[in-house]
């Protein structure tokens, strides 16, 4: 019910054909992946969280300003917590893969999660002098998490944004020095 309310309020979906058809992969083919992010932001309306009806309407999503998780934004299907302009690009990446992948989309991520954590073939490619793996939460947060393949997708897509050039999660960019600025993009606000 609060997501029936929240799409309506927001009117995240446009009267075109364009949002009829995001509507209709959300609710069909997307149906798993709208269904969790029904309960994510049930979730965090109930923790006292907002709607921005201004970063959503007719953008086939709903927004919450505040993140769900401290220090990151978050993307369940097409509901999208705590994003703001310098990631809103990666995360709607996120909302087209959901739609994308349908009900393959959360197993897929859940066994490369899995995948990556024991068999680390991701270490041969991650920039370790710019994301430092110091201990078992930074093998998470700098290592695994930036190469899983939906991130890497999404980190891949948003190189350019309207800020101009944005660093690849776990890899230096070109012309980076020592005190570069190593926000990964949406980690940080």
């Amino acid at each position: 019910m609060p997501y029936g309310w929240a799409v309506q309020r927001v009117r995240a979906y446009p009267a075109t054909p364009r949002g009829v058809g995001l509507f209709a992969a959300d609710h069909s083919w997307s149906l798993v992946n709208t269904i969790a992010g029904a309960a994510f932001l049930s979730v965090n309306l109930a923790r006292g969280h907002r709607l921005d009806p201004l970063a959503c309407r007719h953008r086939g999503r709903i927004n919450i300003f505040e993140q769900a998780i401290r220090g990151y934004a978050t993307t369940v299907g097409n509901v999208v917590a705590g994003a703001n302009a310098r990631c809103e690009r990666h995360e709607d990446v996120h909302v087209r893969q959901a739609r994308l992948f349908g009900p393959l989309y959360m197993p897929l991520i859940a066994v490369n999660y899995v995948l990556f954590s024991v068999l680390p073939v991701w270490w041969l490619v991650h920039d370790h002098a710019g994301y430092p793996i110091t201990g078992p939460g930074r093998y998470f947060t700098h290592g695994v998490y930036h190469h899983v393949w939906h991130e890497a997708w999404a980190y891949r897509r948003d190189v350019h944004d309207r800020h101009g050039p944005v660093p690849r999660a776990g890899r230096r960019a070109a012309g980076s020095g020592p005190d570069a600025d190593r926000d990964p993009g949406h980690l940080r606000n």
